[in-house]
């Protein structure tokens, strides 16, 4: 089988691979599910990896096949899988366990290890490949009224996880019902965010960089959310007119935007860390001012990275209301698709240049168009 693959530790050497097929005999508990892959996304992590900034093969192997966002449906499960079936479709969580208290409880996301282990992204092979099988412990049913926009479940459950751990840091407040959110970045993370904080009914606004209107303003708008280009107005300024926020989901890959968005927390309020930045970037900050007002404020920051089943369960449930809530709205971030895994070039430069894509990806199978029929 045909897979896309990078060699880690070289820069630029995404390329295609010829692979042997999977089997569900390779899961020795009988839980194997064999799974044809109908859909990938890409996103920043794949141009990261494909410019050796971090990733490692699996061992006994010199390449990792990438691709975290995988969507595909099941072809064949071993004797012991009662949950699932043929003909399901269905999402593969990411992370895999390892050896700390948090992997052995089923919370890999949260490992304390040195070493972790990722499909797509580190030590484990991914899901840019006509096949794979993984254990049914790590295999999401989704809806097959979501198939269509399937895709976008693991970058949804960044968003979920974060703002649940939010909400389970609050519980010490007894009463905590934020009312005011705000999402700074409005890529693809940015927009699900917006999306998560309307679902539950709060007055939200999106910060970006662009001056509206584009699409992702528009987006944003069609939401009943407020965009506001940070081009126009910094965070800081805008709460100190408008009034701090409750909650503030950070998504822009951008570190310095960070500790505007610290100043533009209300009391009690919670910053919400999604980025992975490996930059080397140093500014200057009024820092006595941000630390007295966290310590008086009663204020939360807190980083998330991951997510584990939990956040993929949820996510399907809040993708089935925005259906329900707001038509094909989500289908609209699927902007740039490209056919079969022999055009990775044309998907790593979509990743490159970035102009206007909300969320690239690939169409993996040749008959991918009539599994979504």
């Amino acid at each position: 089988m045909k897979a896309i693959a990078v060699k880690p530790g070289t820069p630029n050497s995404v390329h295609l691979v010829d692979m042997p097929k999977p089997t569900v005999g390779e899961i020795d508990n009988g839980r194997g599910v064999l799974v044809k892959v109908l859909r990938v996304g890409v996103d920043g992590t794949d141009k990261e990896i494909n410019n050796a900034e971090y990733g490692a093969p699996p061992p006994g192997d010199d390449f990792l096949v990438i691709g975290h966002e995988g969507f595909g449906i099941v072809e064949e499960v071993g004797p012991n899988v009662h949950e699932l079936k043929p003909g399901d479709y269905v999402v593969a969580t990411v992370r895999r366990p390892g050896h700390s208290i948090y992997d052995l409880i089923g919370t890999n996301d949260m490992t304390t290890d040195d070493t972790y282990y990722e499909r797509g992204i580190n030590l484990r092979h991914g899901f840019l490949s006509e096949y794979y099988v993984d254990d049914a412990e790590f295999i999401v049913k989704i809806p097959r009224g979501l198939k269509e926009v399937g895709v976008l479940l693991e970058p949804m459950t960044v968003v979920q996880k974060g703002i649940t751990q939010a909400y389970e840091i609050q519980r010490r407040l007894k009463v905590w019902k934020p009312k005011r959110a705000a999402v700074v970045g409005a890529g693809t993370i940015g927009l699900l965010a917006t999306l998560f904080f309307k679902l539950r009914g709060m007055e939200v606004v999106t910060f970006g960089r662009t001056p509206r209107p584009y699409t992702n303003s528009d987006l944003v708008e069609e939401l009943g959310a407020q965009y506001v280009s940070t081009a126009d107005v910094s965070l800081p300024d805008h709460a100190a007119e408008k009034g701090g926020f409750d909650i503030i989901f950070e998504a822009t890959g951008f570190s310095p935007i960070v500790f505007d968005a610290m100043q533009a927390l209300g009391k009690n309020g919670v910053l919400v860390l999604s980025s992975v930045t490996g930059g080397d970037r140093i500014i200057d900050v009024p820092a006595d001012k941000i630390n007295l007002e966290f310590v008086l404020g009663n204020k939360v920051m807190v980083g998330t990275v991951n997510a584990n089943r939990e956040y993929f369960e949820s996510g399907a449930k809040d993708m089935a209301a925005a259906v329900l809530e707001y038509g094909d709205w989500l289908s609209k971030l699927l902007t740039h698709p490209v056919k079969g895994l022999e055009n990775y070039k044309e998907l790593f430069e979509l990743l490159t240049t970035g102009k206007g894509v909300i969320k690239a990806y690939c169409d993996v199978a040749a008959d991918a168009r009539s599994a979504f029929e």
